[in-house]
């Protein structure tokens, strides 16, 4: 009997654990909206582009999404199966309630093996080929990202006004540059016509000028020197603006665990240490966050009346707020050395596992949990609210 009863509940897991995954998932892509429309106005991508923009992205929110799935799928289970009497009929065939179990953790763990497979392999090379593309993007759209009878200030100490652009040549009419890259002299570069080309490995623009003139000026001595040129080839250093464009992303989340660990072993404390450190935590921390919400959910849902059901969806998300904001301030503080990073990625687990195995023990004593207060707490302030 044990057998079929967990292969049964096993089955029941799937169906909303993928309803749940999609739905997570597709919250934190809209998330992400006001990027992916600013490759569209900024590079003219197409859909292609995109969705592959969104695929590279997506192992960094299934870290997320999946311990959020195995969460709600098993409360979504116990709920329905506790709505539907099967609970009770379980209890009155002498089922305890540990036997349910075994199918629980055996779900809590796929999902941790898939949550340690986005976070260790996945996110790492993801993060590349996102960089990768976003490098190949601004090469065959590089024209776009440059403004006709425009001062243009994105390139590292340098001032670019171009008249015209050809953007199927990427020829440019009637150019003017003006060069601070030496705090000696200042260079001014006047030339009819250009033609552009980009260097993806070292995310810098080739611009060779043809038949034009260069004034050097000496800051110091105040001496012009005019020079004619046929060819002149200037190098457009684009690091700023593929820096403002991948703003937010760390670096350490596109190393391997190899290199995670070289980095922390061979970095003494400070920024790059500790964020490496928290790196390093942090996937294996949200693996075994799968196995800790699947234990926390199985106790919510059996207590859970008919009535209550979406009470006790709410409060399941409830418990995943508090878990994220555990984390990120483990985050903050742990890439901070405010305390040791490893705290500050496994707290958040050690202090949802106590609350689930509470609540299991309690659950399995067929004590009530002392959560049916909260929405009576909840009804007093809003009380109290509006009397104000």
């Amino acid at each position: 009997m044990d057998m079929i009863l967990r292969r049964y509940i096993f089955k029941e897991l799937w169906p909303p654990f993928g309803i749940s995954l999609i739905f997570f998932s597709f919250i934190f892509v809209m998330s992400q909206l006001h990027v992916i429309t600013d490759y569209v106005v900024n590079f003219q991508i197409g859909i292609a582009t995109v969705v592959l923009f969104i695929l590279y992205s997506m192992p960094f929110f299934l870290q997320f999404t999946i311990p959020m799935s195995v969460m709600i799928a098993v409360l979504l289970t116990f709920l329905r199966m506790s709505a539907d009497m099967e609970i009770v009929a379980l209890k009155a065939a002498g089922v305890h309630l540990y036997r349910l179990l075994p199918p629980v953790i055996v779900f809590g763990l796929i999902g941790a093996l898939l949550t340690a497979y986005m976070a260790i392999f996945a996110q790492p090379q993801g993060r590349k080929e996102s960089k990768l593309l976003l490098q190949r993007v601004a090469s065959a759209h590089l024209d776009v990202g440059l403004k006709p009878r425009q001062f243009i200030d994105a390139f590292k100490d340098m001032v670019l006004y171009v008249h015209q652009i050809d953007s199927n040549t990427k020829v440019l009419s009637d150019v003017f540059i003006e060069d601070h890259r030496s705090d000696k002299t200042s260079i001014t570069v006047i030339a009819p016509r250009g033609q552009l080309s980009f260097d993806a490995d070292n995310a810098v623009v080739n611009l060779r000028l043809f038949d034009g003139a260069l004034h050097e000026t000496d800051l110091r001595e105040r001496r012009v020197n005019t020079l004619h040129f046929v060819t002149y080839d200037v190098r457009l250093d684009m690091s700023r603006s593929l820096e403002a464009i991948n703003s937010g992303e760390e670096h350490v989340r596109e190393m391997s665990l190899a290199k995670l660990y070289q980095t922390v072993q061979s970095t003494q404390k400070g920024d790059r240490y500790y964020k490496a450190l928290k790196e390093w935590h942090k996937k294996f921390s949200m693996p075994a966050a799968c196995l800790v919400m699947a234990l926390l959910a199985m106790p919510l849902g059996i207590q859970a009346r008919s009535a209550q059901r979406a009470y006790g969806i709410g409060l399941g998300l409830g418990f995943f707020l508090l878990y994220y904001i555990l984390l990120t301030v483990g985050w903050v503080l742990g890439e901070s050395g405010f305390y040791p990073p490893w705290l500050g990625m496994w707290l958040p687990n050690a202090i949802l596992l106590v609350m689930g195995a509470y609540m299991l023990m309690r659950a399995a004593k067929e004590k009530p949990l002392a959560l049916p207060q909260i929405p009576q707490w909840i009804r007093r302030l809003q009380l109290n609210v509006r009397r104000n």
